[in-house]
Protein backbone atom coordinates (compact mmCIF):
# COMPACT_ATOMS: atom_id res chain seq x y z
CA UNK A 1 0.00 0.00 0.00
CA UNK A 2 1.39 3.24 -1.44
CA UNK A 3 1.71 6.67 1.55
CA UNK A 4 -0.52 9.26 -0.28
CA UNK A 5 2.05 12.29 -0.90
CA UNK A 6 1.92 14.96 1.67
CA UNK A 7 0.66 12.59 4.75
CA UNK A 8 2.13 12.36 7.84
CA UNK A 9 1.83 9.34 9.95
CA UNK A 10 0.44 9.19 13.33
CA UNK A 11 3.95 8.06 14.72
CA UNK A 12 5.58 11.01 13.53
CA UNK A 13 3.11 13.55 15.31
CA UNK A 14 3.35 11.55 18.64
CA UNK A 15 7.47 11.80 18.10
CA UNK A 16 7.00 15.68 17.50
CA UNK A 17 4.41 15.88 20.47
CA UNK A 18 6.63 13.34 23.21
CA UNK A 19 10.11 14.85 22.71
CA UNK A 20 10.35 18.63 23.26
CA UNK A 21 13.16 20.88 21.22
CA UNK A 22 16.10 21.42 23.16
CA UNK A 23 19.78 22.66 23.21
CA UNK A 24 22.57 21.03 22.88
CA UNK A 25 24.06 19.50 25.90
CA UNK A 26 26.85 22.16 26.51
CA UNK A 27 25.67 25.10 24.82
CA UNK A 28 25.67 26.98 27.78
CA UNK A 29 29.34 26.42 28.17
CA UNK A 30 29.80 27.62 24.12
CA UNK A 31 29.64 24.48 22.88
CA UNK A 32 27.68 23.01 19.73
CA UNK A 33 27.08 19.53 18.57
CA UNK A 34 27.30 19.05 14.40
CA UNK A 35 26.30 16.16 12.62
CA UNK A 36 27.79 14.71 9.39
CA UNK A 37 25.79 12.61 7.23
CA UNK A 38 26.01 10.27 4.70
CA UNK A 39 23.02 10.35 2.50
CA UNK A 40 22.92 7.04 0.26
CA UNK A 41 21.99 3.88 2.53
CA UNK A 42 22.31 5.51 5.56
CA UNK A 43 19.93 8.36 5.68
CA UNK A 44 17.61 6.95 2.85
CA UNK A 45 17.04 3.97 0.41
CA UNK A 46 16.74 6.05 -3.37
CA UNK A 47 16.15 3.85 -6.54
CA UNK A 48 19.26 5.92 -8.14
CA UNK A 49 21.05 2.91 -10.38
CA UNK A 50 25.17 2.25 -11.00
CA UNK A 51 25.49 1.41 -14.34
CA UNK A 52 28.26 -1.09 -15.50
CA UNK A 53 29.15 -2.38 -18.97
CA UNK A 54 29.90 -5.48 -20.67
CA UNK A 55 33.65 -5.88 -22.00
CA UNK A 56 32.86 -7.06 -25.22
CA UNK A 57 29.27 -5.99 -26.65
CA UNK A 58 28.80 -2.70 -24.48
CA UNK A 59 25.52 -4.08 -23.01
CA UNK A 60 24.46 -2.16 -20.00
CA UNK A 61 23.35 -3.51 -15.94
CA UNK A 62 21.90 -1.36 -13.77
CA UNK A 63 22.92 -2.50 -9.95
CA UNK A 64 21.58 -0.64 -6.84
CA UNK A 65 23.84 0.67 -4.45
CA UNK A 66 23.46 -2.39 -2.01
CA UNK A 67 24.53 -4.40 -4.95
CA UNK A 68 26.87 -2.19 -5.84
CA UNK A 69 28.69 -2.04 -2.63
CA UNK A 70 28.84 -5.92 -2.06
CA UNK A 71 29.86 -6.20 -5.75
CA UNK A 72 32.37 -3.40 -6.63
CA UNK A 73 35.66 -4.67 -5.41
CA UNK A 74 35.68 -7.79 -7.78
CA UNK A 75 34.04 -6.07 -11.31
CA UNK A 76 35.25 -7.00 -13.85
CA UNK A 77 37.94 -9.54 -12.05
CA UNK A 78 35.37 -12.37 -10.92
CA UNK A 79 32.03 -13.26 -9.69
CA UNK A 80 28.87 -13.03 -11.78
CA UNK A 81 30.12 -9.31 -13.28
CA UNK A 82 33.59 -10.83 -14.36
CA UNK A 83 33.01 -9.79 -17.82
CA UNK A 84 31.97 -5.89 -17.00
CA UNK A 85 33.71 -2.88 -16.34
CA UNK A 86 32.99 0.45 -15.13
CA UNK A 87 33.22 3.79 -16.99
CA UNK A 88 33.68 7.24 -14.79
CA UNK A 89 32.67 9.55 -17.50
CA UNK A 90 30.40 11.65 -15.55
CA UNK A 91 28.01 12.34 -18.58
CA UNK A 92 27.63 8.83 -19.91
CA UNK A 93 29.27 6.59 -17.65
CA UNK A 94 28.62 4.77 -13.98
CA UNK A 95 27.73 7.04 -12.07
CA UNK A 96 25.75 8.95 -14.42
CA UNK A 97 22.86 9.36 -12.44
CA UNK A 98 24.32 10.83 -9.47
CA UNK A 99 25.59 13.79 -11.35
CA UNK A 100 23.68 16.67 -12.29
CA UNK A 101 22.10 16.56 -16.41
CA UNK A 102 22.05 19.97 -18.38
CA UNK A 103 18.63 20.70 -18.66
CA UNK A 104 17.43 22.98 -21.37
CA UNK A 105 14.67 25.94 -20.99
CA UNK A 106 11.90 23.83 -22.57
CA UNK A 107 12.62 21.05 -20.01
CA UNK A 108 13.08 23.61 -17.23
CA UNK A 109 9.96 25.44 -17.87
CA UNK A 110 8.18 21.93 -18.21
CA UNK A 111 9.36 21.24 -14.11
CA UNK A 112 11.74 18.34 -15.20
CA UNK A 113 14.00 17.50 -12.18
CA UNK A 114 17.55 16.51 -11.54
CA UNK A 115 17.60 12.58 -10.68
CA UNK A 116 18.47 12.98 -7.09
CA UNK A 117 15.18 14.93 -6.93
CA UNK A 118 13.42 12.61 -8.84
CA UNK A 119 14.62 9.06 -7.11
CA UNK A 120 13.14 11.29 -3.00
CA UNK A 121 10.12 11.64 -4.97
CA UNK A 122 9.92 8.16 -6.22
CA UNK A 123 11.00 7.47 -2.98
CA UNK A 124 8.32 8.95 -1.18
CA UNK A 125 5.61 7.19 -3.01
CA UNK A 126 6.45 4.24 -1.17
CA UNK A 127 5.45 3.13 2.30
CA UNK A 128 8.06 5.20 4.73
CA UNK A 129 9.72 1.80 6.15
CA UNK A 130 10.85 0.95 2.73
CA UNK A 131 13.40 4.12 2.12
CA UNK A 132 14.32 5.61 5.65
CA UNK A 133 18.11 3.84 6.18
CA UNK A 134 19.69 3.43 9.62
CA UNK A 135 20.04 6.92 10.15
CA UNK A 136 16.87 8.48 9.35
CA UNK A 137 16.15 8.46 13.10
CA UNK A 138 19.11 10.23 13.52
CA UNK A 139 19.07 12.60 10.79
CA UNK A 140 15.64 14.03 12.08
CA UNK A 141 16.56 14.47 15.56
CA UNK A 142 19.28 17.10 14.37
CA UNK A 143 16.68 18.55 11.85
CA UNK A 144 14.43 19.01 14.64
CA UNK A 145 16.18 20.24 17.03
CA UNK A 146 18.01 22.18 14.36
CA UNK A 147 21.63 21.18 15.15
CA UNK A 148 23.91 22.32 12.47
CA UNK A 149 24.27 19.31 9.93
CA UNK A 150 26.64 18.49 7.28
CA UNK A 151 25.72 15.97 4.05
CA UNK A 152 29.16 14.61 3.05
CA UNK A 153 27.92 12.43 0.30
CA UNK A 154 29.94 10.48 -2.80
CA UNK A 155 27.63 12.32 -5.24
CA UNK A 156 28.13 14.58 -7.70
CA UNK A 157 25.60 16.70 -7.62
CA UNK A 158 25.23 20.83 -6.83
CA UNK A 159 24.92 21.42 -3.47
CA UNK A 160 21.49 22.74 -4.61
CA UNK A 161 20.29 19.86 -5.82
CA UNK A 162 20.67 17.70 -2.79
CA UNK A 163 18.97 20.86 -0.80
CA UNK A 164 15.90 20.47 -3.24
CA UNK A 165 15.41 16.77 -3.06
CA UNK A 166 15.33 16.74 1.07
CA UNK A 167 12.81 19.89 1.08
CA UNK A 168 10.25 17.91 -0.80
CA UNK A 169 10.82 15.21 2.41
CA UNK A 170 9.73 18.31 4.59
CA UNK A 171 7.36 19.01 1.82
CA UNK A 172 5.66 15.46 2.30
CA UNK A 173 5.77 15.58 6.50
CA UNK A 174 8.63 13.59 7.37
CA UNK A 175 10.87 15.89 8.53
CA UNK A 176 9.82 18.89 10.84
CA UNK A 177 11.66 21.79 9.01
CA UNK A 178 14.64 22.37 6.74
CA UNK A 179 17.70 21.13 8.34
CA UNK A 180 20.44 23.66 9.75
CA UNK A 181 22.68 23.07 7.08
CA UNK A 182 26.42 23.78 7.87
CA UNK A 183 27.51 22.51 5.26
CA UNK A 184 27.08 20.30 1.97
CA UNK A 185 30.11 18.37 -0.04
CA UNK A 186 29.09 16.24 -3.17
CA UNK A 187 32.67 15.19 -3.11
CA UNK A 188 31.96 14.17 -6.86
CA UNK A 189 31.24 17.32 -8.20
CA UNK A 190 33.79 18.57 -9.98
CA UNK A 191 33.85 22.28 -8.10
CA UNK A 192 33.60 21.06 -5.04
CA UNK A 193 36.36 18.07 -5.43
CA UNK A 194 39.14 21.67 -6.53
CA UNK A 195 37.46 23.31 -3.50
CA UNK A 196 38.51 19.99 -1.66
CA UNK A 197 41.90 20.53 -3.34
CA UNK A 198 41.44 17.34 -5.87
CA UNK A 199 42.82 19.72 -8.30
CA UNK A 200 43.76 16.75 -10.90
CA UNK A 201 40.81 14.79 -10.17
CA UNK A 202 42.53 11.47 -8.84
CA UNK A 203 41.38 10.98 -5.20
CA UNK A 204 39.03 8.85 -3.95
CA UNK A 205 35.97 9.43 -2.44
CA UNK A 206 36.95 8.11 0.48
CA UNK A 207 39.74 10.88 0.23
CA UNK A 208 37.73 13.22 -0.16
CA UNK A 209 35.37 12.75 2.62
CA UNK A 210 38.14 12.87 5.05
CA UNK A 211 38.71 16.28 3.72
CA UNK A 212 35.09 17.33 3.36
CA UNK A 213 35.00 16.69 7.52
CA UNK A 214 38.39 18.28 8.49
CA UNK A 215 36.50 21.51 6.03
CA UNK A 216 33.33 21.33 7.60
CA UNK A 217 35.23 21.22 11.33
CA UNK A 218 37.54 24.21 10.52
CA UNK A 219 34.16 26.42 8.93
CA UNK A 220 32.80 25.18 12.38
CA UNK A 221 35.06 26.60 14.52
CA UNK A 222 35.07 29.83 12.38
CA UNK A 223 31.57 30.49 12.81
CA UNK A 224 30.81 29.46 16.42
CA UNK A 225 33.90 29.74 17.89
CA UNK A 226 36.58 27.95 19.95
CA UNK A 227 35.04 25.84 22.22
CA UNK A 228 36.70 23.18 23.98
CA UNK A 229 32.77 21.65 24.39
CA UNK A 230 32.28 21.37 20.43
CA UNK A 231 31.42 17.77 19.48
CA UNK A 232 31.47 16.30 16.00
CA UNK A 233 30.36 13.28 14.49
CA UNK A 234 30.06 11.23 10.92
CA UNK A 235 27.56 8.70 10.62
CA UNK A 236 28.37 6.53 7.30
CA UNK A 237 27.60 3.19 5.99
CA UNK A 238 30.73 2.26 3.72
CA UNK A 239 33.74 0.51 6.05
CA UNK A 240 36.29 2.09 3.89
CA UNK A 241 34.85 5.43 4.11
CA UNK A 242 34.54 4.89 8.03
CA UNK A 243 38.19 3.97 8.14
CA UNK A 244 39.61 7.26 6.65
CA UNK A 245 36.74 9.48 8.25
CA UNK A 246 38.59 7.73 11.69
CA UNK A 247 41.53 8.44 10.55
CA UNK A 248 40.91 12.31 9.89
CA UNK A 249 38.96 12.62 13.09
CA UNK A 250 42.32 11.05 14.62
CA UNK A 251 44.30 14.20 13.27
CA UNK A 252 41.90 16.71 14.19
CA UNK A 253 41.59 15.70 18.00
CA UNK A 254 45.04 16.09 18.09
CA UNK A 255 44.86 19.30 16.78
CA UNK A 256 41.75 19.78 19.19
CA UNK A 257 42.71 17.85 21.82
CA UNK A 258 39.52 18.99 24.00
CA UNK A 259 36.70 18.89 21.46
CA UNK A 260 35.23 15.35 21.10
CA UNK A 261 34.77 13.24 17.90
CA UNK A 262 32.50 10.37 17.23
CA UNK A 263 31.94 7.74 14.04
CA UNK A 264 28.70 6.06 13.38
CA UNK A 265 29.30 3.03 11.18
CA UNK A 266 25.71 1.93 9.87
CA UNK A 267 24.39 -1.29 8.64
CA UNK A 268 20.71 -2.59 7.84
CA UNK A 269 20.13 -3.59 10.79
CA UNK A 270 22.25 -2.09 13.21
CA UNK A 271 24.98 0.45 14.19
CA UNK A 272 28.11 1.07 15.82
CA UNK A 273 29.39 4.57 17.80
CA UNK A 274 33.18 4.65 18.56
CA UNK A 275 34.42 7.68 20.28
CA UNK A 276 37.83 8.72 18.58
CA UNK A 277 40.57 9.44 20.95
CA UNK A 278 44.15 10.25 20.01
CA UNK A 279 45.88 7.12 20.22
CA UNK A 280 42.78 4.44 20.03
CA UNK A 281 38.72 4.84 19.61
CA UNK A 282 36.68 3.76 21.94
CA UNK A 283 33.26 1.61 21.55
CA UNK A 284 30.40 3.92 23.23
CA UNK A 285 27.61 1.61 21.70
CA UNK A 286 27.18 -1.30 19.68
CA UNK A 287 22.97 -1.98 18.89
CA UNK A 288 20.81 -4.50 17.05
CA UNK A 289 17.59 -3.59 15.86
CA UNK A 290 17.03 -0.64 16.95
CA UNK A 291 17.71 3.04 16.22
CA UNK A 292 16.56 4.66 19.69
CA UNK A 293 19.59 5.12 21.20
CA UNK A 294 21.14 7.12 18.45
CA UNK A 295 18.65 9.47 19.08
CA UNK A 296 21.08 11.40 21.59
CA UNK A 297 24.51 10.55 19.69
CA UNK A 298 25.97 13.85 20.39
CA UNK A 299 23.63 15.41 22.82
Amino acid sequence: MKKRKNSITPGQLSFEMMIPKEPDRNFHLGGRSFYFFDFDDNVAYLSTPIIIFHKVTGAEVSLSSGEFAAEHKIIGKSGRYADYFMDFNDARGSFRHFRDKELNPIEVKAGKKQGFVQDILKALEEVDTHWKAPSWEYFYHATYNQRPVSLITARGHHPTTIMEGVSHMVEAGHLPANPNYHSIYPVSNLEIRKELGDHDLKQSVAELKRHAIRASVEKAIEKYGYSPFHRFGMSDDDSKNVELITEEMRDLKRKYPEMSFFVIETFKDSFSKREVLINETREIISAKDSMKPQLSLFD
